[in-house]
Formats: C-alpha cells, structure tokens, sequence
C-alpha cells in the first residue's frame, strides 16, 4: 500500500530536541513503522502541489489539525484506493466529511491525546490576556518601566465569569483547572453534562446568556456547519463590554473581520488563542497585527508529551486498520458511510 502524510519540513532547531517528532523526517517514527510492514510512506511538507501525483494510488492519508491539508471533495473522488484518512491529533474539520462517508472512508483521530495540552495553553492565554502580561513583558524587553500603562489594564481572574463553549474532554479540563482560581464558571454544549456540573462547579446556561454576561469566553467546540463563523458581528456585539476571548478550538468559528472590528474599537478588551483560518496562517493574516492580542502559531496541543501521544495513537489506529480490527468507538469520526461522531453529526 501507498500511505501519504502531510507533515511541517524539517528546519534547524536552536537546540536540540531529541523528542520532537513532528516533521517530515521524524514524521512521529512512521517511516520505521511502515518499512517494517512492507508499505510505500511518502512524506510532504506541501499538500497543495505534491499530493497531486499520489492521488492515484494512495490508500491512507495522514495528517495534523496543527499543518493540515485540506481533503476536499474533488480530491477525495480523485483517490479511487483510499480507504483510511487518519488525523494525527484530535479535529477532522479538513477532511470534507460527507465525501469520505459517501465514499466509504473511514477517518480516524487520536482522541484525547492533546486535551490536556490544549487545556493548560487555554488556562495560560486567559492569565497572558487579563494580566496584561504581553505589555508587560514587552517592557522588560524594549527597557521600560511605565506600571501605569500596563497596570491600567490588569485584572485578577478571582471573581470573573468564565464561559465555556463546548464542553467535551477539552472544555472540561478547562473547568477543572479554573475552579481553584475561585471563578464563576458557565457552559453552553449540545449535550448538557448534569452529571459533571456539581463535580466541576459549573452551570449550563444558553448560548445567549453565555455570550453576553461571560467576562472570559473559552471555545472548545469542533467545527461544523453548525459553529462555522458561529462568533460573528452580531455575537461579538452582544458580548459584554470589555470582555475576553480565547479560542483554542478553529479559527473559522470566529468572523475574521468582525473580530478585527471589535478589538479596535475597543468592545473586546483582548482575544487570544492559537488557531487561524486558513492553516498556516498567511503573513498578512489580519489577526497578526490586530490590537489587543496575545495569538500564537497553532501549537497548543503539540508539546513533546501530546506528541509522543499522538504516535502512539496514530500506530494503534494503523494497526486496527492492517489487522482489520475495529477501531475504538471514541476515535471514529467515518466509519461505513456514515458521521459516527456525535461532534459532526450536530446540524
């Protein structure tokens, strides 16, 4: 079989990292994996031009939320082999999931293996925004010392309302990391967890009420048709003034210009988060020079252990497959035709 994986090129790093496995080259230690087994591993660094002569022949596709290349539709009916489109990570949003199911490919996830990762990046860029510590920090740097104009604009998070939308693994861990700080904590998920929300401290609350009386919103919703510029204008309006946003979830669940719009004029007082649309961000993305924000590149859920992780559940999946073993439930998002995933399945 021919297996194809989208993968960030290799480039010098200024130190060592003999864990980091995330690059053509390590490709989290396939290459061994599949040469052990008799199988073709072709590994690209660019999906846009180089998938084109793999099309073909290629029977499993492999790549990242984090680098992704996009499956579309056209793509998929121009891949007659491919049986199996694995994420290596969690969220299969770049995969046109209604064209694998109607052509019986089965997508697969690592579940779980970043949540905790993402989580406390999540907890860290909501301290990063109401502290006000990108200013501060830049001070030290550029040799300041003016306290009243990072002062002016820092908070204690005792006391806030913090809302969560999307209230999976990741959301979850979110409540559970915040509650000792001694928050309000809200949510607001398709499917309400009563039996979590005495244990996490947190309430269920409308989508509405949510956005408009949260201090800190968090985003842990997938992508769907459902969450797709989900935070628009109108939303972003109805927020409270001078509250916070962080989205470690999909950059297309929030409108591009609207939230431009709302940091300048000073309705947000910050947003902060490290997913963008499209993936890589271009380096004229309006989001890396919008006020008010302390962005990162998408790397919340790739630390040294979410990636060790993250091999071990892409090989378990790759072994389900040659074994012709089912996989775990949790890890399906295609399987037979059908989005057996209840994160997709919302309409």
């Amino acid at each position: 079989m021919k297996i194809v994986a989208v993968l960030p090129p290799v480039v010098e790093l200024p130190e060592p990292s003999p864990g980091y496995l995330f690059n053509v080259e390590r490709a989290y230690n396939l290459h061994e994996y599949f040469a052990s087994k008799g199988h073709e591993f072709v590994t690209l660094s660019d999906a846009k031009e180089s998938l084109e002569p793999h099309l073909a022949d290629m029977s499993i596709f492999i790549c990242s939320p984090f680098y992704p290349a996009y499956l579309t539709k056209e793509l998929i009916y121009r891949s007659p082999n491919l049986e199996l489109a694995v994420t290596a990570g969690i969220g299969s949003d770049h995969f046109d999931l209604e064209a694998c199911a109607a052509r019986n490919i089965t997508v697969a996830e690592v579940t779980g293996s970043n949540v905790v990762s993402v989580a406390e990046h999540t907890v860290m860029q909501i301290l990063i925004l109401l502290r006000n510590f990108i200013g501060g920090h830049q001070q030290a740097v550029n040799g300041e010392w003016n306290l009243p104009k990072i002062g002016a604009y820092a908070h204690d998070l005792e006391g806030k309302t913090v809302g969560i939308f999307g209230f999976g693994r990741i959301g979850q861990r979110v409540a559970a990391r915040l509650h000792p700080f001694d928050v309000k904590l809200i949510y607001n998920d398709p499917y309400r967890r009563k039996d979590l929300e005495a244990q996490l401290g947190v309430k269920y609350v409308s989508f509405n009420k949510l956005v408009e009386t949260s201090d800190i919103i968090t985003i842990h919703s997938p992508l769907t048709d459902k969450t797709d510029t989900l935070f628009n204008r109108d939303v972003l309006d109805r927020t409270k003034q001078g509250s916070y946003i962080v989205n470690t979830a999909r950059g297309r669940i929030m409108d591009t210009a609207a939230l431009v719009d709302s940091l300048k004029s000073g309705h947000l007082a910050g947003y902060a988060g490290d997913v963008w649309y499209p993936q890589p961000a271009a380096a004229d993305h309006p989001w890396r020079t919008m006020p008010k924000q302390a962005m990162t590149i998408h790397y919340s859920g790739m630390t040294l252990e979410a990636q060790h992780r993250i091999e071990i559940g892409t090989k378990a999946i790759l072994d389900n497959f040659f074994e012709g073993k089912a996989q775990k439930q949790e890890d399906l998002i295609v399987e037979d035709g059908e989005i057996v995933s209840p994160s997709y399945k919302i309409k």
